[in-house]
């Protein structure tokens, strides 16, 4: 039977052995700026991205702060439409597209594959630096004027506008690339980068869930690339596409730019489906409920999210029976996605249920996508979207959708993986607290706008009438009450990074590969290859300690870990990996030789006499078929007797068989 390597002495409990973690690889600026480590660029994307996050709610709050009241309270109407505009870019654009695809994809989805890498790390770098690139042109356009087109940027105005249109079209072209390449790298990745043994079906839903994403990537952000480079070349040129002064359709705009949009809306929202997928099934402690509908949900989501752009443009004009053909394929939208939150709700159902902070923004995502989802059948209805358009229930149902569920879930995903990637662990109640002040912020902030909506307050209005004040009053309080939570978040996230407590291996009981490496990982991720498990399995999951989780197989590759798990929790190890029966039979005998040997002190250096090799090698034949374990390869060298008498003790039925156990195991087997 093969020999298991052995750890070192000095081994780190949840850490690498062999190697530096990825984070003290290489050390310096440079090291960073230029490095080819999914980890580290999908770390650089995630430091950007909450930087765009706190920018884009400063904004948010200036826009509700002018609307405690009608008139003017901070800012003239041209600055308002200036704040409500650079919010949307900001917020879309460098914040919820990008959010879990490019930040936490990057991080997690290789290892949850059990991959070393992307496929292409130099793309992935480029694509990092063009979202950089774009991020810096969007931040341009504040000193040269700032935008006021709205983050739709619709002709004819965009057009006309003195803003620096130019800029800002220049900063999304170039983040679509970022996105395009992003995509195609996952798609290549999860293409070819997968272990022997993980078929489709093995997969993660999270990764489900980014292979969807990179197929709307790939196939939908070039008709935005080409729609505002043809915004830029009929503002530049005048050349009569969108401009109907010189024959042009600004309708035709909104056509090209929904296109992309509308799958943009679910490149947000399907990554975040992916993650609640992974917390509800980990904290609920259950397999989740019907594993390949969630995952086909996922494709067809992204299929259809390319037949339902007009229903963003029911009062534009176009034809009735446009109209209607765009209405009826908007409700078929809702059945993969009422397939997903039924197998949630399932999957929690007699669940082992643990509310720890990811689990808490998983279960606030079901509420918030519950109610966006169902919000989003009223807009659905041509006559009844007629009286809710570019009114506040618009708004309200895009937030709950876009921020109530794609934020929540990136943040619960942070929570989540944040542990694995930096090796800290948050103070867990603080997490908690600001979990639920984002919840029940968000729910103060948007649902007086679904009635203030109804009754006919149009959106991006600077100023309004004395009747709608107190809903924009309780919106406010609200904006206020979901701004310091999220800032707060991500204030102790960045204190952790540095003063946290160490993070176990495993602190959530995860069943994906990912919780498999070390804490942090090392550099490939893997010091060994991955063991690939059942799919969402927790029966052989223990907590051996609070937040920490150890699966105890029967087999285990690392005897130094395999026993410290055993002394926690009282049970023996096995270090039989791989092994056959008749070589655990073998293997049992040899165990108890061992104990004979040791209860009768036998000392080899001082015995008196060699051991002759080839009477132990017949001992060890002869105890073999003794225990009924057949032919055997020779172990090592045991004195004579020795083996035989183990072999007779390890029959079943014999009073000494296997290993001794506690008195009061002892007592129970007299009773």
């Amino acid at each position: 039977m093969a020999a298991t390597a052995t750890a070192p002495k000095t081994r780190q409990p949840h850490g690498p052995v062999t190697e530096p973690d990825f984070l003290r690889v290489t050390r310096g600026l440079r090291s960073w700026l230029l490095t080819l480590d999914h980890k580290r660029i999908g770390m650089m994307y995630l430091c950007g991205i909450l930087i765009s996050l706190i920018i884009g709610g400063a904004f948010a709050l200036v826009v509700r702060t002018e609307l405690w009241a009608p008139g003017k309270q901070l800012v003239a109407g041209d600055t308002y439409n200036n704040f409500f505009t650079l919010h949307g870019a900001v917020m879309v654009f460098l914040v919820i597209i990008p959010g879990i695809p490019a930040a936490l994809g990057n991080i997690i989805m290789p290892i949850q594959l059990g991959a070393p890498d992307v496929a292409f790390p130099r793309l992935n770098l480029a694509s990092f630096y063009l979202w950089v690139v774009g991020a810096l042109l969007l931040v341009l356009t504040i000193p040269f004027g700032s935008l006021d087109t709205g983050w739709t940027l619709y002709t004819p105005y965009s057009l006309e506008t003195k803003t620096p249109v130019l800029i800002a079209v220049s900063g999304v072209f170039v983040l679509g690339f970022s996105s395009i390449f992003t995509g195609l790298n996952f798609l290549v990745t999860i293409h070819k980068f997968r272990p022997q043994g993980m078929g489709w079906f093995q997969l993660p839903l999270n990764v489900w869930a980014i292979y969807a994403t990179a197929i709307m990537q790939v196939l939908a952000t070039p008709v935005l690339g080409i729609t505002v480079l043809l915004l830029a070349v009929e503002r530049f040129a005048h050349i009569g596409i969108f401009d109907p002064t010189l024959g042009g359709d600004p309708v035709l705009f909104q056509h090209f730019f929904w296109f992309y949009s509308h799958p943009a809306v679910y490149i947000m929202i399907i990554p975040g489906m992916g993650v609640i997928s992974e917390l509800i099934s980990t904290f609920a402690r259950k397999p989740i409920f019907g594993y390949r509908f969630v995952a086909y949900s996922s494709v067809s989501l992204a299929l259809l999210s390319f037949i339902v752009w007009g229903h963003h443009m029911f009062v534009s004009g176009q034809s009735r029976l446009a109209n209607m053909v765009f209405s009826a394929l908007t409700f078929t939208v809702g059945i993969p996605s009422a397939i997903k939150v039924f197998n949630w709700v399932a999957t929690l159902y007699k669940g082992d249920i643990r509310l720890k902070t990811p689990m808490i923004y998983a279960l606030g995502f079901l509420l918030l996508f519950t109610i966006g989802g169902l919000t989003g059948l009223f807009l659905g209805i041509l006559s009844v979207d007629v009286h809710l358009h570019d009114t506040y229930f618009v708004v309200a149902h895009f937030h709950y959708v876009m921020m109530g569920s794609t934020l929540v879930a990136f943040l619960g995903a942070l929570h989540y993986w944040y542990p694995k990637f930096t090796g800290k662990m948050y103070p867990e109640g603080l997490g908690q607290i600001c979990g639920l002040g984002v919840f029940f912020g968000f729910n103060l902030t948007f649902l007086p706008q679904f009635v203030m909506g109804s009754r006919g307050m149009p959106r991006r209005y600077w100023d309004y009438d004395p009747q709608y004040q107190i809903f924009h009053q309780l919106s406010t309080i609200g904006a206020y009450v979901l701004g310091i939570s999220i800032f707060i978040s991500v204030i102790y996230l960045f204190w952790s990074f540095k003063y946290g407590r160490p993070a176990p291996r495993n602190p959530w009981g995860g069943s994906s590969l990912e919780w498999q490496a070390p804490t942090p990982p090392t550099l490939y991720n893997f010091e060994k290859p991955p063991v690939l498990h059942e799919l969402y399995n927790y029966d052989d999951l223990v907590e051996v300690a609070p937040d920490d989780w150890e699966r105890m197989t029967p087999i285990e590759d690392e005897p130094e870990r395999a026993d410290a798990i055993a002394r926690k929790t009282g049970t023996a190890a096995d270090h039989t990996r791989g092994a056959s029966e008749t070589e655990k039979k073998l293997a049992a005998v040899h165990a108890k030789a061992e104990e004979v040997r040791s209860e009768q002190k036998i000392d080899e250096t001082s015995h008196g006499r060699p051991v002759d090799p080839s009477k132990v090698e017949q001992d060890i034949k002869d105890a073999s078929k003794v225990a009924g374990a057949g032919e055997l390869m020779p172990m090592a060298t045991k004195p004579d007797g020795i083996v035989e008498k183990a072999a007779e003790e390890s029959k079943p039925g014999s009073v000494t068989q296997g290993w001794d156990v506690p008195d009061v195991e002892g007592d129970k087997e007299k009773k």
